[in-house]
């Protein structure tokens, strides 16, 4: 067994006058405890320090291969009764999944045994022969020759085709003129017969040319087909053997809880929908930690996990921010290793708005408009069903219905339309999908914005290994624009700018503004891709849409509350 004494740290920031907290920390929603901002202080101080091994973090001088690492500190009690804080890594930290100072993996994949690093090896080995053929060079200059013969033969079958026109014209004009001679009607048939196998040979001709060039690409159609195939087969062969692989990883993860008990990766997710654990589960910074903690007999006080380094190019991670654990990876995991543990309240299940009003802005027959409280729902959540929906529901219960047409963020204020009825619903949402609501929001930046407006074309999708956060995906994202005007920059340095969103993607005025390819400066008070604070600044102000009814153009605006 491993010396705790080798991981355990003491404090070298002051904590005299912190109290230690009656619970744990809820590690999917959390404010850091003053004892983990502390354990934090001394961690980054020796990341900035440290001479031990080096990462490409892309703190200073940014390349493409740079990237930064999530870090995480456990506050813990040794027997002794004395605090002290462990500190752990996600995945690998310069290539290996051991460095000084941090706690060890869960599983050692790298150097358990020889059987692993045949089945890697080999792995590797699939990969590099789909590399190989995709970048061949043989490959590459078959598809040059296809597009080539695509080209020629484009060129060949539209010079014939208009050579085919054209002596259509001529025989029609022939035609004609024979028709009015003086030549008798056997020399008129026989000269008429003639013009008729000229366009039967024409025909035979154009059809001999499209067959000549189906079988000119065929030919080389069926040589890429080759390559694809033994890429495909080699693709497949890959993914059985890495589910294989997996698998043998799994099994060999056994994560322990507060009791001892030791549990299996593969037993711990097979509770879950989906049952197969995600790569890289067990390898976070928050499970390492516990797990050496139960290991050691140290009693786990608080948690708090923060980024390192430059942001990933999809999602979005700011240097030196807290971030609360992942979902898809950490989620079962930690819940099994906490079991029993006395923690925090889910700040997600408890109704943040039960005392906060709605205000209505214009109401008729038809349509309602509101003006909605920051951390009230726009309809009802998992576990909060209290929402603008329910009660605007339990208001007009005489109405025809509350309609849907469009949300905002729980932590998001501001004018928010719904309909009353059928016609105004139908109406009203052609209005939001041809895009002729018309939407303005302002908002408060953490830092000032380089220029006066812009535009911001990013597509983003959800971030399936850590929902609700959305990512940047230019493969699979939906398409999202946002055009943005600059109004100040106050005393701190922060700007208020206006936001237009041309689509309404989930999240997608936080990530343009958050993301590096953004604005690079997330949103005041964004707890899901900034810093938390009192509130997310971001506000709703002003609405025009077509009244559903009468046609008129109507224009709402309600001032940011702050």
């Amino acid at each position: 067994m491993l010396d705790s004494a080798a991981y355990f740290h003491y404090f070298q920031t002051c904590i005299d006058g912190l109290s230690v907290p009656d619970t744990f920390t809820y590690p999917f929603c959390y404010e850091p405890h003053p004892l983990c901002e502390a354990a934090v202080q001394d961690l980054q101080a020796h990341l900035t320090d440290q001479t031990d091994w080096h990462h490409p973090f892309g703190i200073e001088h940014t390349t493409d291969g740079d990237h930064g690492k999530m870090f995480g500190v456990l506050v813990v009690k040794n027997s002794a009764d004395e605090l002290g804080y462990l500190c752990g890594f996600s995945g690998l930290l310069a290539g290996s999944l051991h460095q000084p100072g941090f706690v060890p993996p869960v599983f050692d994949r790298v150097g358990y045994s020889a059987t692993f690093k045949q089945k890697s090896d080999y792995i590797a080995s699939l990969n590099a022969q789909v590399n190989q053929l995709e970048n061949s060079a043989e490959l590459a200059q078959l598809h040059k020759q296809k597009d080539r013969l695509s080209q020629q033969s484009s060129e060949e079958q539209g010079a014939l085709r208009q050579t085919i026109i054209e002596q259509r014209q001529w025989r029609k004009a022939e035609r004609q003129r024979l028709l009015q001679t003086l030549y008798s009607s056997e020399e008129i048939d026989k000269r008429l017969y003639e013009l008729g196998q000229q366009s039967v040979k024409e025909k035979r001709d154009q059809k001999a040319l499209k067959q000549h060039w189906l079988t000119q690409q065929a030919q080389v159609d069926a040589q890429i087909e080759t390559f694809e195939q033994r890429i495909t087969q080699l693709k497949e062969e890959r993914r059985e053997h890495s589910a294989e692989v997996q698998r043998f990883l799994f099994n060999h993860y056994h994560m322990l809880n507060c009791h001892g008990e030791s549990r299996s990766l593969i037993d711990i997710f097979s509770a879950y929908p989906d049952s197969v654990p995600p790569a890289g589960s067990g390898e976070c910074a928050a499970p390492k930690m516990l797990q050496y903690a139960f290991q050691h007999n140290l009693k786990p006080v608080c948690m708090a996990e923060f980024w390192w380094g430059k942001s990933l190019k999809s999602s979005i991670r700011q240097h030196k921010k807290y971030y609360p654990a992942c979902q898809a990876k950490c989620y079962p995991i930690l819940n099994y290793m906490l079991a029993d543990i006395p923690m925090d309240n889910n700040p997600l299940q408890v109704n943040q708005a039960e005392h906060l009003n709605i205000e209505v802005v214009y109401q008729d027959e038809a349509i309602i408009v509101i003006n909605k409280p920051s951390e009230l729902l726009s309809v009802p959540g998992v576990h909060v069903k209290d929402s603008v929906l329910t009660r605007l529901q339990t208001e007009y219960q005489d109405r025809e219905g509350v309609f849907v047409l469009h949300r905002l963020d729980m932590s998001t204020s501001g004018l928010l339309v719904f309909a009353f009825t059928r016609r105004a619903n139908k109406n009203l949402q052609k209005q939001f999908i041809t895009r002729q609501i018309e939407k303005r929001y302002v908002a408060v930046l953490e830092g000032k914005v380089s220029a006066d407006s812009g535009e911001i074309r990013l597509p983003l999708r959800a971030d399936l290994e850590d929902r609700p956060r959305q990512c940047v995906c230019h493969i699979d994202g939906k398409s999202a624009k946002t055009t943005w005007t600059n109004i100040s920059t106050n005393a701190q340095g922060e700007s208020r700018i206006y936001l237009y969103p041309h689509t309404g993607r989930t999240h997608q005025l936080r990530v343009h503004c958050a993301h590096h390819d953004g604005l690079n400066l997330a949103i005041k008070g964004d707890d899901l891709y900034g810093k938390q604070n009192q509130r997310l600044h971001l506000h709703a102000e002003q609405l025009s849409f077509e009244h559903p009814y009468t046609h008129e153009k109507l224009c709402f605006e309600v001032s940011a509350p702050f």
